[in-house]
Protein backbone atom coordinates (compact mmCIF):
# COMPACT_ATOMS: atom_id res chain seq x y z
CA UNK A 1 0.00 0.00 0.00
CA UNK A 2 1.68 3.08 -1.08
CA UNK A 3 0.61 6.62 0.00
CA UNK A 4 -1.36 8.64 -2.39
CA UNK A 5 -1.17 12.26 -3.94
CA UNK A 6 -4.55 12.84 -1.77
CA UNK A 7 -2.36 12.00 1.24
CA UNK A 8 0.35 14.26 0.34
CA UNK A 9 -1.83 17.37 -0.33
CA UNK A 10 -3.68 16.60 3.35
CA UNK A 11 -0.15 16.58 4.64
CA UNK A 12 1.19 20.03 2.91
CA UNK A 13 -1.88 21.24 4.39
CA UNK A 14 -1.65 20.27 7.67
CA UNK A 15 1.66 20.87 8.25
CA UNK A 16 1.23 24.77 7.48
CA UNK A 17 -2.12 25.71 9.37
CA UNK A 18 -0.60 23.37 12.40
CA UNK A 19 2.57 25.23 12.05
CA UNK A 20 0.96 28.63 11.47
CA UNK A 21 -1.11 27.95 14.64
CA UNK A 22 1.20 26.95 16.89
CA UNK A 23 4.29 29.35 15.79
CA UNK A 24 2.05 32.28 15.65
CA UNK A 25 0.31 31.79 19.14
CA UNK A 26 3.84 31.11 20.76
CA UNK A 27 5.11 34.65 18.82
CA UNK A 28 1.99 36.32 19.71
CA UNK A 29 1.94 35.36 23.79
CA UNK A 30 5.82 35.64 23.57
CA UNK A 31 6.17 39.23 22.32
CA UNK A 32 3.08 40.63 23.90
CA UNK A 33 4.65 39.25 27.61
CA UNK A 34 8.07 40.63 26.52
CA UNK A 35 6.48 44.44 25.23
CA UNK A 36 5.01 44.19 29.30
CA UNK A 37 8.59 43.61 30.54
CA UNK A 38 8.54 40.31 31.05
CA UNK A 39 11.53 39.16 29.82
CA UNK A 40 10.68 34.99 29.89
CA UNK A 41 8.25 36.12 27.10
CA UNK A 42 11.41 36.17 24.97
CA UNK A 43 11.65 31.85 25.75
CA UNK A 44 8.20 31.91 23.28
CA UNK A 45 8.85 33.85 20.78
CA UNK A 46 12.12 33.27 19.59
CA UNK A 47 11.55 29.17 19.06
CA UNK A 48 8.27 29.76 17.38
CA UNK A 49 9.42 29.10 13.67
CA UNK A 50 11.39 26.36 14.54
CA UNK A 51 9.02 24.42 16.52
CA UNK A 52 6.27 25.40 13.85
CA UNK A 53 9.05 23.26 11.09
CA UNK A 54 9.30 20.45 13.71
CA UNK A 55 5.57 20.01 13.81
CA UNK A 56 5.74 19.44 9.78
CA UNK A 57 8.65 17.47 9.97
CA UNK A 58 6.92 15.05 12.32
CA UNK A 59 3.92 15.24 10.18
CA UNK A 60 5.96 14.06 6.97
CA UNK A 61 8.17 11.44 9.12
CA UNK A 62 4.23 9.68 9.93
CA UNK A 63 3.47 9.70 5.96
CA UNK A 64 6.76 8.16 4.92
CA UNK A 65 6.92 5.15 7.52
CA UNK A 66 4.16 3.97 5.31
CA UNK A 67 6.40 3.79 2.62
CA UNK A 68 7.01 0.26 1.06
CA UNK A 69 11.01 -0.35 1.63
CA UNK A 70 12.84 0.35 -1.17
CA UNK A 71 16.65 -1.32 -1.68
CA UNK A 72 19.30 0.79 -3.64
Amino acid sequence: MGVTREEILVLGLTAGVMGALVGGLMLGVGLGLAVNGAHIGWLLALPAAPVAGILGYLLARRLAKRLPATRL
